[in-house]
Protein backbone atom coordinates (compact mmCIF):
# COMPACT_ATOMS: atom_id res chain seq x y z
CA UNK A 1 0.00 0.00 0.00
CA UNK A 2 1.27 3.41 -0.58
CA UNK A 3 0.72 6.35 1.88
CA UNK A 4 0.55 9.87 1.10
CA UNK A 5 3.49 12.02 2.32
CA UNK A 6 3.46 16.04 2.59
CA UNK A 7 6.48 17.25 1.30
CA UNK A 8 8.01 20.87 1.33
CA UNK A 9 7.40 21.47 -2.15
CA UNK A 10 4.09 20.39 -1.34
CA UNK A 11 3.59 23.06 1.68
CA UNK A 12 5.38 25.51 -0.06
CA UNK A 13 3.04 25.31 -3.28
CA UNK A 14 -0.01 25.86 -0.94
CA UNK A 15 1.77 28.41 0.69
CA UNK A 16 2.08 30.50 -2.56
CA UNK A 17 -1.74 29.52 -4.12
CA UNK A 18 -3.28 30.67 -0.81
CA UNK A 19 -1.53 34.06 -1.50
CA UNK A 20 -2.47 33.77 -4.98
CA UNK A 21 -5.71 33.30 -4.65
CA UNK A 22 -5.92 36.26 -2.93
CA UNK A 23 -5.97 38.21 -6.11
CA UNK A 24 -8.46 35.76 -7.67
CA UNK A 25 -11.89 35.98 -8.65
CA UNK A 26 -14.59 33.74 -6.60
CA UNK A 27 -14.87 31.17 -9.65
CA UNK A 28 -11.58 31.16 -9.59
CA UNK A 29 -11.16 30.15 -5.93
CA UNK A 30 -13.92 27.60 -6.26
CA UNK A 31 -12.48 25.71 -8.98
CA UNK A 32 -9.42 25.65 -6.73
CA UNK A 33 -10.92 24.41 -3.93
CA UNK A 34 -12.84 21.98 -6.18
CA UNK A 35 -9.33 20.90 -7.54
CA UNK A 36 -7.15 20.22 -4.62
CA UNK A 37 -8.29 16.81 -4.03
CA UNK A 38 -6.83 15.60 -7.63
CA UNK A 39 -4.44 17.77 -8.70
CA UNK A 40 -0.91 18.83 -6.86
CA UNK A 41 -0.27 22.35 -5.39
CA UNK A 42 2.11 22.96 -8.01
CA UNK A 43 -0.26 22.41 -10.69
CA UNK A 44 -2.76 24.38 -9.33
CA UNK A 45 -0.44 27.44 -8.60
CA UNK A 46 0.74 27.44 -12.20
CA UNK A 47 -2.47 27.03 -13.17
CA UNK A 48 -3.88 29.78 -11.61
CA UNK A 49 -0.84 32.03 -12.29
CA UNK A 50 -1.88 31.51 -16.32
CA UNK A 51 -5.29 32.87 -15.12
CA UNK A 52 -3.65 35.52 -13.94
CA UNK A 53 -1.74 36.45 -16.98
CA UNK A 54 -5.19 35.69 -19.26
CA UNK A 55 -6.91 38.36 -17.14
CA UNK A 56 -4.54 40.53 -17.19
CA UNK A 57 -4.88 40.60 -20.84
CA UNK A 58 -8.03 41.07 -20.80
CA UNK A 59 -7.73 44.28 -18.94
CA UNK A 60 -4.90 45.49 -20.57
CA UNK A 61 -6.63 45.12 -24.05
CA UNK A 62 -10.12 46.88 -23.08
CA UNK A 63 -12.21 43.36 -23.29
CA UNK A 64 -12.98 43.51 -19.82
CA UNK A 65 -13.52 46.81 -17.96
CA UNK A 66 -12.52 46.01 -14.49
CA UNK A 67 -10.06 47.56 -11.55
CA UNK A 68 -8.35 44.44 -10.79
CA UNK A 69 -8.19 41.13 -11.82
CA UNK A 70 -10.31 39.70 -8.38
CA UNK A 71 -12.98 41.75 -10.07
CA UNK A 72 -13.72 39.74 -13.57
CA UNK A 73 -17.58 38.75 -13.66
CA UNK A 74 -17.55 35.16 -15.04
CA UNK A 75 -19.70 36.80 -17.50
CA UNK A 76 -16.74 38.41 -19.52
CA UNK A 77 -15.59 34.88 -19.92
CA UNK A 78 -18.96 33.56 -20.77
CA UNK A 79 -19.12 35.91 -23.65
CA UNK A 80 -15.50 36.24 -24.76
CA UNK A 81 -15.62 36.06 -28.48
CA UNK A 82 -13.51 33.17 -30.80
CA UNK A 83 -11.53 35.99 -32.11
CA UNK A 84 -10.15 37.32 -28.42
CA UNK A 85 -9.40 34.21 -27.48
CA UNK A 86 -7.39 33.34 -30.16
CA UNK A 87 -6.12 36.41 -29.92
CA UNK A 88 -4.92 36.15 -26.32
CA UNK A 89 -2.69 32.46 -27.64
CA UNK A 90 -1.49 34.58 -30.78
CA UNK A 91 -0.28 36.72 -27.66
CA UNK A 92 1.39 34.18 -25.67
CA UNK A 93 3.18 32.52 -28.92
CA UNK A 94 4.63 35.38 -29.95
CA UNK A 95 6.50 36.57 -26.17
CA UNK A 96 10.17 36.60 -26.77
CA UNK A 97 12.40 35.71 -23.39
CA UNK A 98 16.04 36.82 -23.25
CA UNK A 99 18.64 33.60 -23.50
CA UNK A 100 21.31 35.04 -21.71
CA UNK A 101 21.86 37.93 -19.09
CA UNK A 102 25.06 38.42 -20.71
CA UNK A 103 23.56 39.33 -25.03
CA UNK A 104 20.57 40.42 -25.81
CA UNK A 105 19.46 36.91 -27.72
CA UNK A 106 15.88 36.33 -27.17
CA UNK A 107 13.52 33.30 -27.51
CA UNK A 108 10.24 32.79 -28.74
CA UNK A 109 8.22 31.03 -26.33
CA UNK A 110 8.23 27.06 -27.01
CA UNK A 111 5.04 25.30 -28.42
CA UNK A 112 4.86 23.22 -25.30
CA UNK A 113 4.38 26.37 -23.49
CA UNK A 114 1.48 27.51 -25.26
CA UNK A 115 -0.39 24.55 -24.96
CA UNK A 116 0.13 24.16 -21.14
CA UNK A 117 -1.38 27.42 -21.06
CA UNK A 118 -4.27 26.10 -23.53
CA UNK A 119 -4.78 23.40 -20.80
CA UNK A 120 -4.62 25.50 -18.13
CA UNK A 121 -7.50 27.70 -19.72
CA UNK A 122 -9.24 24.42 -21.28
CA UNK A 123 -9.47 23.20 -17.42
CA UNK A 124 -11.27 26.68 -15.99
CA UNK A 125 -13.95 27.21 -18.81
CA UNK A 126 -14.44 23.13 -18.85
CA UNK A 127 -14.97 23.58 -15.08
CA UNK A 128 -17.21 26.45 -15.27
CA UNK A 129 -19.29 25.30 -17.69
CA UNK A 130 -19.64 21.51 -17.33
CA UNK A 131 -18.17 20.25 -14.10
CA UNK A 132 -19.59 23.34 -11.50
CA UNK A 133 -23.08 23.34 -9.95
CA UNK A 134 -24.06 27.04 -8.57
CA UNK A 135 -27.90 27.02 -9.02
CA UNK A 136 -30.43 24.87 -9.76
CA UNK A 137 -27.67 22.12 -10.79
CA UNK A 138 -26.66 24.46 -13.17
CA UNK A 139 -22.93 25.51 -13.93
CA UNK A 140 -22.02 29.01 -14.41
CA UNK A 141 -22.32 29.31 -18.26
CA UNK A 142 -23.08 27.05 -20.96
CA UNK A 143 -20.63 28.47 -23.82
CA UNK A 144 -17.14 27.57 -23.98
CA UNK A 145 -15.11 29.07 -26.19
CA UNK A 146 -11.78 27.62 -24.84
CA UNK A 147 -13.66 24.01 -26.11
CA UNK A 148 -12.91 25.32 -29.44
CA UNK A 149 -9.55 26.26 -29.18
CA UNK A 150 -7.15 23.20 -30.79
CA UNK A 151 -3.78 22.40 -28.82
CA UNK A 152 -0.82 21.90 -31.39
CA UNK A 153 0.74 18.89 -30.62
CA UNK A 154 4.42 18.52 -31.08
CA UNK A 155 5.43 16.03 -33.42
CA UNK A 156 8.53 14.39 -32.40
CA UNK A 157 9.75 10.74 -32.65
CA UNK A 158 11.32 8.65 -29.57
CA UNK A 159 14.55 8.76 -31.84
CA UNK A 160 14.36 12.69 -32.02
CA UNK A 161 13.59 13.14 -28.01
CA UNK A 162 16.27 10.62 -27.06
CA UNK A 163 18.79 12.90 -29.26
CA UNK A 164 17.70 15.68 -27.76
CA UNK A 165 18.23 14.21 -24.19
CA UNK A 166 21.68 12.93 -25.54
CA UNK A 167 23.11 16.45 -26.20
CA UNK A 168 22.36 17.30 -22.94
CA UNK A 169 23.85 15.05 -20.57
CA UNK A 170 27.48 13.16 -19.55
CA UNK A 171 27.91 10.53 -22.16
CA UNK A 172 29.81 7.26 -21.77
CA UNK A 173 32.33 7.81 -18.09
CA UNK A 174 32.03 11.32 -18.12
CA UNK A 175 29.95 11.31 -15.05
CA UNK A 176 32.80 9.71 -13.38
CA UNK A 177 34.91 12.41 -14.49
CA UNK A 178 32.54 14.23 -13.68
CA UNK A 179 33.09 13.71 -9.63
CA UNK A 180 36.37 13.37 -10.20
CA UNK A 181 36.82 16.92 -11.80
CA UNK A 182 34.72 18.13 -8.24
CA UNK A 183 36.95 15.78 -6.25
CA UNK A 184 39.99 16.53 -7.35
CA UNK A 185 40.27 19.06 -10.42
CA UNK A 186 37.64 21.96 -9.27
CA UNK A 187 39.62 23.96 -6.34
CA UNK A 188 42.86 25.04 -8.59
CA UNK A 189 40.04 27.69 -10.78
CA UNK A 190 38.94 29.22 -7.64
CA UNK A 191 40.05 32.53 -5.47
CA UNK A 192 40.80 32.12 -1.59
CA UNK A 193 37.49 33.42 -0.70
CA UNK A 194 36.06 30.37 -2.96
CA UNK A 195 38.33 28.12 -1.95
CA UNK A 196 36.86 28.20 1.66
CA UNK A 197 33.72 28.01 0.76
CA UNK A 198 34.45 24.76 -0.97
CA UNK A 199 36.03 23.12 1.28
CA UNK A 200 33.16 23.55 4.29
CA UNK A 201 30.74 22.68 2.09
CA UNK A 202 32.62 20.09 -0.28
CA UNK A 203 31.23 16.83 1.40
CA UNK A 204 28.02 18.25 1.45
CA UNK A 205 27.86 18.85 -2.33
CA UNK A 206 29.57 15.76 -3.52
CA UNK A 207 27.21 13.64 -1.72
CA UNK A 208 24.49 15.44 -3.81
CA UNK A 209 26.12 15.43 -7.10
CA UNK A 210 26.61 11.72 -6.05
CA UNK A 211 23.42 10.90 -5.28
CA UNK A 212 21.76 12.33 -8.20
CA UNK A 213 24.28 10.03 -10.75
CA UNK A 214 24.14 6.82 -8.28
CA UNK A 215 20.04 6.93 -7.90
CA UNK A 216 18.45 9.27 -10.52
CA UNK A 217 16.01 10.75 -7.97
CA UNK A 218 14.17 13.98 -8.74
CA UNK A 219 15.62 17.22 -7.13
CA UNK A 220 12.15 17.74 -4.78
CA UNK A 221 13.21 14.35 -3.65
CA UNK A 222 16.70 14.94 -2.64
CA UNK A 223 15.47 17.80 -0.74
CA UNK A 224 12.61 16.23 1.58
CA UNK A 225 15.14 13.23 2.25
CA UNK A 226 15.17 12.79 5.78
CA UNK A 227 17.93 10.72 7.91
CA UNK A 228 15.73 8.23 8.84
CA UNK A 229 15.30 7.43 4.96
CA UNK A 230 18.67 5.93 4.61
CA UNK A 231 18.98 2.16 5.13
CA UNK A 232 22.77 1.58 4.86
CA UNK A 233 22.60 -2.29 5.33
CA UNK A 234 19.78 -2.61 1.99
CA UNK A 235 21.96 0.00 0.02
CA UNK A 236 17.94 1.61 -0.19
CA UNK A 237 16.75 5.33 0.63
CA UNK A 238 13.08 6.42 0.93
CA UNK A 239 11.65 9.01 -1.11
CA UNK A 240 8.42 10.85 -1.72
CA UNK A 241 7.53 10.55 -5.57
CA UNK A 242 4.99 12.82 -7.45
CA UNK A 243 1.95 12.62 -6.17
CA UNK A 244 2.64 12.17 -2.49
CA UNK A 245 3.23 8.12 -2.53
CA UNK A 246 6.30 6.70 -0.79
CA UNK A 247 8.91 4.70 -2.40
CA UNK A 248 11.74 2.65 -1.88
CA UNK A 249 15.18 3.52 -4.39
CA UNK A 250 18.16 1.88 -4.74
CA UNK A 251 21.27 3.50 -4.92
CA UNK A 252 24.85 2.96 -5.68
CA UNK A 253 27.54 2.21 -2.85
CA UNK A 254 29.97 4.67 -3.88
CA UNK A 255 26.91 7.13 -3.26
CA UNK A 256 26.64 5.51 0.10
CA UNK A 257 29.71 5.74 0.99
CA UNK A 258 29.79 9.75 -0.24
CA UNK A 259 26.92 10.33 1.86
CA UNK A 260 27.97 8.94 4.96
CA UNK A 261 31.32 10.77 4.76
CA UNK A 262 28.67 14.31 4.57
CA UNK A 263 26.98 12.64 8.02
CA UNK A 264 30.53 12.83 9.56
CA UNK A 265 30.90 16.16 9.51
CA UNK A 266 27.23 17.49 9.34
CA UNK A 267 26.75 18.08 12.36
CA UNK A 268 29.79 20.00 12.83
CA UNK A 269 29.92 22.23 10.23
CA UNK A 270 26.18 23.01 10.32
CA UNK A 271 24.94 23.00 13.48
CA UNK A 272 22.38 20.28 12.37
CA UNK A 273 20.71 17.60 14.80
CA UNK A 274 21.13 14.15 14.46
CA UNK A 275 17.81 13.18 14.92
CA UNK A 276 15.60 10.60 12.65
CA UNK A 277 13.40 13.38 11.24
CA UNK A 278 15.95 16.04 10.54
CA UNK A 279 16.34 16.88 6.68
CA UNK A 280 19.46 15.76 5.66
CA UNK A 281 20.65 17.88 3.14
CA UNK A 282 21.24 21.32 5.20
CA UNK A 283 23.04 24.66 5.38
CA UNK A 284 24.15 26.99 8.77
CA UNK A 285 22.06 29.89 8.42
CA UNK A 286 22.52 32.21 11.20
CA UNK A 287 24.66 28.93 13.68
CA UNK A 288 21.16 27.19 13.01
CA UNK A 289 20.56 24.28 10.14
CA UNK A 290 18.12 24.95 7.34
CA UNK A 291 17.29 22.27 4.51
CA UNK A 292 18.14 23.54 1.24
CA UNK A 293 15.82 24.53 -0.91
CA UNK A 294 15.32 22.81 -4.58
CA UNK A 295 16.97 26.24 -6.21
CA UNK A 296 19.63 25.73 -3.53
CA UNK A 297 20.33 22.20 -4.88
CA UNK A 298 19.71 23.54 -8.90
CA UNK A 299 22.30 26.44 -7.73
CA UNK A 300 25.06 23.46 -6.56
CA UNK A 301 24.65 21.36 -10.00
CA UNK A 302 24.62 24.58 -11.82
CA UNK A 303 27.93 25.89 -10.37
CA UNK A 304 30.18 22.98 -10.64
CA UNK A 305 28.47 21.40 -14.25
CA UNK A 306 29.56 24.45 -15.70
CA UNK A 307 33.43 24.16 -14.53
CA UNK A 308 33.39 21.00 -15.79
CA UNK A 309 31.62 20.97 -19.26
CA UNK A 310 28.59 22.72 -19.62
CA UNK A 311 25.82 23.91 -17.41
CA UNK A 312 23.54 20.84 -16.48
CA UNK A 313 20.09 20.81 -13.88
CA UNK A 314 19.68 18.38 -11.25
CA UNK A 315 17.05 16.79 -14.26
CA UNK A 316 20.09 15.96 -16.75
CA UNK A 317 21.98 14.01 -13.88
CA UNK A 318 18.78 12.08 -13.32
CA UNK A 319 18.78 11.38 -17.60
CA UNK A 320 22.21 10.77 -17.37
CA UNK A 321 21.87 7.96 -14.83
CA UNK A 322 18.53 6.62 -16.59
CA UNK A 323 20.51 5.92 -19.84
CA UNK A 324 23.39 4.27 -17.97
CA UNK A 325 20.88 2.02 -15.85
CA UNK A 326 19.69 1.23 -19.21
CA UNK A 327 22.63 0.62 -21.19
CA UNK A 328 24.01 -1.50 -18.03
CA UNK A 329 20.66 -3.44 -18.03
CA UNK A 330 20.17 -4.43 -21.47
CA UNK A 331 17.27 -2.15 -21.26
CA UNK A 332 14.94 -3.32 -18.48
CA UNK A 333 11.80 -1.56 -18.57
CA UNK A 334 9.87 -2.42 -16.05
CA UNK A 335 13.19 -1.67 -13.76
CA UNK A 336 14.16 1.41 -15.26
CA UNK A 337 10.28 2.71 -14.78
CA UNK A 338 10.74 0.81 -10.93
CA UNK A 339 13.96 2.98 -10.19
CA UNK A 340 12.57 6.35 -11.73
CA UNK A 341 9.12 6.46 -10.35
CA UNK A 342 7.94 6.00 -14.29
CA UNK A 343 4.36 5.75 -14.84
CA UNK A 344 4.34 5.55 -18.23
CA UNK A 345 6.95 3.02 -20.32
CA UNK A 346 6.86 5.24 -22.61
CA UNK A 347 9.04 8.01 -21.00
CA UNK A 348 11.51 5.23 -19.84
CA UNK A 349 11.93 4.18 -23.51
CA UNK A 350 13.70 7.23 -23.98
CA UNK A 351 16.54 6.54 -22.60
CA UNK A 352 16.90 2.49 -24.61
CA UNK A 353 16.79 4.99 -27.69
CA UNK A 354 19.66 7.42 -25.85
CA UNK A 355 21.55 3.94 -25.34
CA UNK A 356 20.86 3.03 -28.87
CA UNK A 357 22.45 6.08 -30.01
CA UNK A 358 25.65 5.68 -28.63
CA UNK A 359 25.75 1.95 -29.87
CA UNK A 360 25.22 3.39 -33.40
CA UNK A 361 28.41 6.05 -32.40
CA UNK A 362 30.16 3.07 -31.16
CA UNK A 363 29.43 1.07 -34.77
CA UNK A 364 30.89 3.79 -36.80
CA UNK A 365 33.95 3.96 -34.61
CA UNK A 366 34.74 0.54 -35.18
CA UNK A 367 34.35 0.46 -39.13
CA UNK A 368 36.23 2.94 -39.15
CA UNK A 369 38.94 0.36 -38.20
CA UNK A 370 37.91 -1.84 -41.45
CA UNK A 371 38.92 1.40 -43.66
CA UNK A 372 42.81 1.79 -42.25
CA UNK A 373 43.17 -1.76 -43.34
Amino acid sequence: MSLLAISKQHEYYEQRLESLLKEMPEYVVKYVDDKLDIRSPLTLFNYVRDFKEFFNWLIAEGIVHCDSVKGIPVESLEFLSLDAANNYFKFVSRKKYKVSKKDDETKRIDTKTVNRHKSSLRSLFKYLTIEAEVAAGKPYFERNVMAKIPIKKVSETLNERAKKITDKIFIGDMDIDFLEYVQNGYAASLSPAQLRYFKRDFERDFAILSLFLGSGIRVNELTNLRIKDLDFSAKEISVIRKGGKKDTVSITPSSLSNLNKYLQVRKEKYKASEGENEYLFVKNYKGEAEPLTNRAVENIVYKYTKSFDKRMSPHKLRHTYATNLAEQTGGDIPLIMNQLGHTQSDISLLYINTSREKQRKAAELLDQRRKKD
